[in-house]
């Protein structure tokens, strides 16, 4: 009896080592999940400021919160020395709302930020905001910087 025991034991070792082996891992491997996540966080922290209106201005900067919209809106930038851009195009003052009924998609319901730099002429940001508001455009909103502490 000692003998079938000792001559068993090692066939069914092997099985059960045959067996563990075959088993599905029940475990979930996040490290290929992580890796993934870093890389695309690497990517949106290089792609983001690349995101904003290609027009450089230095914007003021206030305590007011973002508006939250689902469209993207049409920007109007205008610079330090008076110059009018609509997106990234210089654009004349008097072509502005010429401009804007042949871009806006949702007719004079379209959200218009107007960015103006913080040395640029008031009296030249209060036209052209005049200029689109007398167009019939109603939804306008000027854009500045949150302020830091």
């Amino acid at each position: 009896m000692g003998m079938q025991s000792a001559g068993a034991a090692p066939e069914e070792a092997g099985r059960r080592r045959r067996r563990k082996r075959h088993q599905p891992m029940s475990e979930i491997n996040v490290t290929p999940f992580v890796d993934v996540m870093l890389v695309l966080l690497i990517i949106f922290m290089v792609a983001a400021p690349l995101l904003t209106v290609g027009v450089p201005l230095d914007l003021p900067e206030t305590q007011a919160k973002p508006l939250e919209g689902a469209t993207e809106p049409i920007t109007i930038s205008v610079a330090a020395d008076g110059r009018i851009y609509i997106q990234d195009t210089e654009i004349a003052a008097d072509e502005v709302v010429a401009k804007l009924e042949a871009i806006a998609q949702n007719g004079y319901d379209e959200r218009i930020f107007v960015r103006g730099d913080r040395n640029a002429d008031y009296g030249t940001i209060m036209g052209v905001m005049g200029r689109i508001n007398a167009a019939g455009y109603k939804r306008l909103g000027l854009v500045t910087l949150e302020e830091q502490q």
